[in-house]
Parts: structure tokens; C-alpha cells; sequence
């Protein structure tokens, strides 16, 4: 299956050299020069992959990715852009951003972030994890991504799913900070691991009695995190 990747970026002479290289790699691009326009692209379906500058006329790539994200779709979004803060590396990525790569960068580096995102989907889709965790009193159902407890039901994010996917593979065992970048982010997507840290908390609001004196999502001082059920 051919890819289709959307690549919403103004500056006409970065936005050819990107089409010319995903036409290369087998891939088939779709180009949009605002949000504006990428949008009215997404709607019609279809887009495996969304390239998305920040700094766009009008509504900026935050903008657009937190209104994709409102409507439940998990589309993979990688970000291309000059601000390479950690705030805005961060706020990009907890928006609901799959990767993040700051301008000038090297196509090929672009190319290998683009192939590690489609690897990642792989491995969401043929992962011998149960769809269905019992953790406590809470099961969540990694396939409609939901958690359900006598405290109700909570809509889980994509990452939380995915973390919760990581820890269970290697269930009772310690799982590195790291580790889980890689396998839901990939290596670099973050400055710093604290990101992790922030998703952990919010996991511990939902599948913990008591978030303060977590039973389940155990912290591995020094290492990283466990999941006990």
C-alpha cells in the first residue's frame, strides 16, 4: 500500500524538495500551502501521515493538530519547523504530536523519522498484547481506548494507550524511560523524559484508587516505570 503523506508547508522551495523525496521513497504526497488548506485535504480521508509546519498564514500547525485530535482521529502528525524550543517541542508533542524535527534538517533524517512512525503503527497493529487489561478494579480496552472503573469511564489519548501497551508487554517487569520514547514517540521526539512522567500521572488518575499510592503503575526509581495487576 502506497502511503499518503500531507505535507502542509509554506515555503514553496522546502515543500518541493519534500514532494520530490517522498515520490522517490514510493510515497504518495499531498501538498498544502496553509492549515486552512490542509484541513479542507484531511476531511476528505485517506491521509496515512500529516507533515505539518508550526509557523503557517493563519491558523498555526498547533492549532490545526489540536483540532484533528478533538475529533478522536489518530492520524500520525510529524512536525517540521523552525522553533525548536523545549516548550515548543513540547507543547507540539502533548497537542498531539507523533514526532517533532526542527528546520534546516537532513531529508534523510526526515525519511528515516517517517519510516520509525509507520513502524510504530505496525507494532500498535500486531501486538500479541490482550486488547483487554484487568488492572484493579479498572479494565481498559486498548482497542476502543477506554478505561472503565466504579469511578466511570474515562476516554483515554492515543500515548496513554500506547504507554499502558508497553508496560503490559513486559508485565511486573521494569521498562526504562527511554524505552517507552522509543516505542511510542521514538528517540528524540522528546528533549527530556519528564513528558512521560506527566502521562503516568494522568494514567494513575484513571486506573488507581488512590493516585497518590499507586498499586499498579510502579515507579522504578532510577529506571523507569512497571505495571503490576
Amino acid at each position: 500500500m502506497n502511503h499518503r503523506i500531507m505535507v502542509v508547508e509554506d515555503d514553496e522551495h522546502l515543500a518541493d524538495g519534500i514532494r520530490l523525496n517522498l515520490e522517490l521513497e514510493g510515497y504518495e504526497p499531498v501538498m498544502a500551502a496553509s492549515a486552512e488548506e490542509g484541513l479542507h485535504f484531511w476531511k476528505r480521508g485517506g491521509i496515512n501521515l500529516i507533515l505539518l509546519d508550526v509557523m503557517l498564514p493563519g491558523m498555526d500547525g498547533f492549532e490545526f493538530c489540536r483540532r484533528i485530535r478533538d475529533t478522536g482521529d489518530h492520524v500520525p502528525v510529524l512536525f517540521l519547523t523552525a522553533r525548536g524550543r523545549d516548550e515548543d517541542r513540547i507543547r507540539g508533542l502533548e497537542t498531539g504530536g507523533d514526532d517533532y524535527i526542527t528546520k534546516p534538517f537532513n531529508l534523510q533524517e526526515l525519511l528515516a523519522r517517517i519510516k520509525g512512525i509507520f513502524r510504530r503503527q505496525e507494532w500498535v497493529r500486531d501486538s500479541s498484547v490482550s486488547k483487554l487489561l484487568v488492572i484493579g478494579d479498572c479494565r481498559v480496552d486498548l482497542a476502543a481506548m477506554t478505561a472503565s472503573s466504579p469511578r466511570g469511564t474515562t476516554a483515554l489519548k492515543e500515548k496513554e494507550t500506547l504507554i499502558l501497551r508497553v508496560l503490559a508487554e513486559k508485565r511486573g517487569e521494569p521498562v526504562k524511560r527511554r524505552t517507552i520514547l522509543d516505542r511510542v514517540w521514538g528517540y528524540d521526539a522528546y528533549p527530556t523524559t519528564r513528558t512521560v512522567d506527566n502521562f503516568i500521572l494522568n494514567l494513575r488518575k484513571v486506573v488507581e484508587k488512590d493516585p497518590t499510592e499507586p498499586q499498579h503503575i510502579l515507579t522504578v526509581h532510577g529506571v523507569g516505570y512497571k505495571l503490576v495487576y
